[in-house]
């Protein structure tokens, strides 16, 4: 099935004049504490992002009522995670619309327990879901009210399912995939997809010395996922075009007297604590006591040349550590490639998010993803849970409803 098939919309839904609507969204925003201690919400984006919904349904006489969680209070009521601050922005942007306090609050709504689902649904009419970035949890928000009431997508949510799911089912070609990050193992599933969807599939981060290891190179003290090596070589054998970084940016990590390890640039003063440690740039095999930051300038290079001629690129997860000045290049120029790219640019995931802002690029991609782990998701298996609770709301006069 298509994530896209039959996926209710707004104009899919019974009337909603004077009907009380329940609306989940995402407003797991970041705050921040201004003098006083009073806290404030330091980027209103996702609340912007739910506006088209939320003025849809007001628009058409809807009584809405939005519901989110914030942060991972385990289940319990916790200030620092109070929706209060958020609620205050929204009341400036939306008067009238009702929040409620933060849902993970509630021990029952990651435990998707019916008494949570009873207790949310009560005195609701309809249901909209619009927040992409939980569609892939089985929560009581997320799967629970399609259950008891006629459901539809917002227009965020459906706009995501529309994008990530375009890239599965009709991408323009080449198709050129970025993926990065720390480790293999949460990625797997999404990397087996893309060797096979995408005509370049790209390893930067943590994650590729596991790929470095599996086509047997020294990766020194970077970081090694041991158990998936053997799946790192099944992808690069899969016979699509899997690129390696073909050098790095490595620093000396000292040992447990302090010396920094042998190789390029040691006995500079690195592993003395006094100064940062010197870099250098290495191919693909890195020495011992030395650890890979970053990739290095001729894969830079590259990978911005295959990004050139893209007909569509996703971008997950960075090159490198680039919070430091030392480790950023890498994520640096891939971001100013994908600008500069006159195919259609998707970013999905927080840390990529991070990199495009940090770099001044935030404006120059065609789509940027609210939900990492759910659009990982949505490539990995095609369907999410929330996508599948609104299709089977057994209530709903949606039958030919699509995103």
């Amino acid at each position: 099935m298509s994530p896209c098939d039959r996926l209710p919309l707004l104009e899919d839904l019974p009337d909603p004049s004077g009907k009380n609507v329940l609306l989940r969204v995402d407003f797991n925003t970041p705050l921040h504490q201004a003098a006083g201690g009073r806290w404030e919400v330091e980027d209103d984006y996702r609340i912007r992002m739910a506006l088209p919904t939320i003025e849809w349904l007001v628009d058409h006489g809807a009584v809405v009522t939005a519901c989110s969680h914030l942060g991972r209070p385990n289940g319990r009521p916790d200030p620092r995670y109070s929706l209060a601050p958020v609620r205050e922005c929204l009341e400036a942007l939306a008067p009238g619309v009702t929040l409620l306090e933060n849902l993970r609050f509630d021990p029952g709504e990651e435990a998707a327990s019916p008494a949570s689902i009873d207790s949310l649904v009560a005195g609701q009419d309809l249901f909209v879901n619009d927040a992409f970035g939980v569609a892939h949890r089985r929560h009581a928000s997320v799967i629970g009210p399609p259950r008891r009431l006629p459901s539809a997508a917002g227009r965020l949510l459906a706009r995501e399912v529309e994008v990530i799911g375009g890239l599965l089912e009709h991408p323009s070609r080449p198709f050129v995939a970025i993926v990065g990050g720390a480790k293999v193992a949460g990625k797997l599933g999404v990397l087996k997809t893309l060797a096979i969807k995408a005509e370049v599939l790209m390893i930067g981060g943590a994650m590729a010395f596991t790929f470095l290891a599996a086509l047997g190179h020294e990766v020194g003290e970077s970081l090694v996922d041991p158990e998936h090596i053997g799946a790192c070589k099944e992808l690069i054998d899969l016979g699509g075009r899997v690129m390696v970084p073909e050098d790095f940016v490595v620093i000396p990590v000292p040992d447990e007297a302090g010396d920094a390890g042998s190789g390029p640039g040691a006995g500079d003063g690195a592993g003395n604590g006094s100064v940062p440690a010197p870099v250098a740039v290495v191919g693909r095999d890195i020495p011992p006591g030395w650890k890979g930051m970053d990739i290095g300038p001729k894969t830079a290079q590259a990978f911005a040349d295959e990004l050139a001629g893209a007909g569509t690129v996703f971008w997950n997860g960075p090159m490198g550590a680039f919070e430091d000045k030392r480790f950023e290049d890498g994520s640096r120029v891939v971001a100013e490639a994908m600008a500069r790219c006159g195919g259609f640019t998707v970013v999905g995931g927080g840390d990529s998010v991070c990199a495009l802002d940090h770099f001044g690029l935030g404006d120059t991609v065609d789509f940027v993803s609210t939900g990492g782990g759910a659009a990982l998701d949505l490539i990995e298996y095609g369907d999410l849970p929330g996508l599948t609770a609104l299709r089977s709301s057994p209530l709903c006069s949606h039958a030919g409803g699509r995103a």
